[in-house]
């Protein structure tokens, strides 16, 4: 007979586990192999990983760090890890998800079945109509400040199976492999980029931030998701000291309310009216403030709404500049719709939920891309940006299955002709 193992870990788990990490697909970590070089030899691979993991005897690679930037100008350092340590990390979550889960506040939506970004910012909006006053938290640098130690107090506090609790101690030691080729010892935060890294952030949250809220302050509603969190207050004063509280709360726990992220903002509106500084937030790539909307019978009035937000849409024009879609003269219109009408159909169903015709801006700045495409490509309209924007809108009229803002009805160019 075989010796037993220490951890008694099912085959079906790890192969479970397998088939996510590779639907979700990702970039290889330091060890340099994709999921094409492991499935090589799939079979031989999963057995090592799961006779390593249930004798005790696995031991997580570095991480390898990548600096991605962001729209707010600097980089936000991403970790990925190996395959192999992927489908680990996948097999661990997959076992305790569901028990966490059942625990989780139910304004938390972040990276969680049957949560939505959509739900959250519907719930935030309905609130900012019955709340006057808003405290935007921001907790600086969260995942990588989470505490070790009070992350493992968490997870132990769920008593998980034994060798998901070692190999989730193992997971926040592993180093890092700079960008320089350093490896670095990590005493504190797990990397963004982990497969288990989002359900860790919403358990330390769960008990550092959601639970003290249900016991100090169950009379403020609250929608967070991940470390993006919006808090709804009856007067300025409550909101005022409810910053002050939970940023000492937050030092409690080792993590840092960011000084000048986190304020306090006014949800300004038609019957709302006092004058307050600020009366716009972000979350969740939108900006709520107040906008112009129009009632039943036709009237307009003042209300607190959300639309997609600057950075989001200064993000997608710098997106949109980097396909130099105007140089693909060599194929035909059907070959841009293939290549990019699915980043715009995505889009458009995230940020078209809440005020669709604040995507019109980035509608109108992808036609006047086509517009330059048809310029380049057809040598009658070579000379003429108005026969080439006419030409367009024909095609459109024709065949306005080819780009998402075409079955809406969006193939103007607006009245002034940017560079693109």
């Amino acid at each position: 007979m075989g010796k037993t193992k220490p951890f008694d870990i099912p085959k079906r788990t790890i192969w479970e586990a397998y088939k996510r990490v590779r639907k979700n697909g990702g970039a290889p970590g330091i060890d340099g192999q994709n999921l094409e070089g492991f499935e090589a030899k799939l079979s031989d691979n999963l057995y090592k990983l799961w006779n390593r993991m249930s004798s005790g005897s696995y031991i997580p690679e570095a991480v390898r760090r990548v600096d991605i930037p962001k729209s707010s100008g600097g980089t936000r350092p991403l970790g990925i890890p190996t395959v192999v340590d992927r489908i680990a990390q996948m097999a661990a979550r997959l076992t305790i998800e569901p028990a966490l889960d059942a625990v989780f506040h139910e304004d938390s939506y972040g990276h969680r079945a049957r949560k939505s970004a959509h739900q959250a910012l519907a719930r935030a909006r309905k609130r900012c109509w019955r709340y006057d006053w808003v405290v935007d938290l921001d907790i600086k640098g969260f995942f990588d400040t989470i505490d070790h130690e009070l992350m493992m107090k968490a997870v132990r506090h769920h008593a998980p199976p034994k060798w998901v609790e070692l190999y989730i101690d193992r997971w926040l030691k592993a180093p890092v492999r700079t960008t320089e080729g350093a490896l670095e010892e990590r005493g504190r935060g797990t990397p963004q980029g982990g497969v288990i890294s989002p359900l860790l952030a919403n358990l330390y949250l769960h008990y550092a931030f959601d639970m003290w809220m249900v016991r100090e302050h169950s009379e403020v509603p609250f929608e967070r998701s991940a470390d993006d969190i919006v808090l709804h207050c009856r007067t300025q004063e409550q909101a005022e000291e409810l910053r002050e509280e939970i940023t000492r709360r937050l030092a409690g726990c080792k993590l840092t309310a960011h000084p000048e992220k986190t304020k306090v903002v006014y949800c300004r509106d038609g019957k709302r009216r006092e004058d307050y500084e600020r009366t716009e937030f972000d979350f969740l790539g939108y900006t709520f403030r107040p906008r112009m909307a129009r009632s039943h019978d036709g009237s307009y009035f003042l209300n607190f709404t959300p639309g997609v937000s600057r950075k989001a849409k200064q993000a997608m024009k710098a997106e949109m500049r980097s396909w130099k879609a105007y140089r693909k003269v060599s194929g035909e219109l059907e070959d841009l719709s293939q290549i990019f009408n699915a980043k715009l159909r995505g889009w458009e169903i995230y940020y078209g939920k809440f005020r669709r015709s604040e995507m019109y801006e980035i509608y109108r700045m992808f036609q006047r891309i086509l517009v330059k495409w048809a310029r380049s490509k057809y040598k009658r309209v070579k000379r003429s940006w108005k026969k080439a924007a006419e030409l367009l809108r024909k095609m459109a009229l024709a065949r306005p299955y080819l780009f998402e803002h075409w079955t809406r009805g969006c193939y103007a160019i607006g009245r002034v002709r940017r560079a693109v």
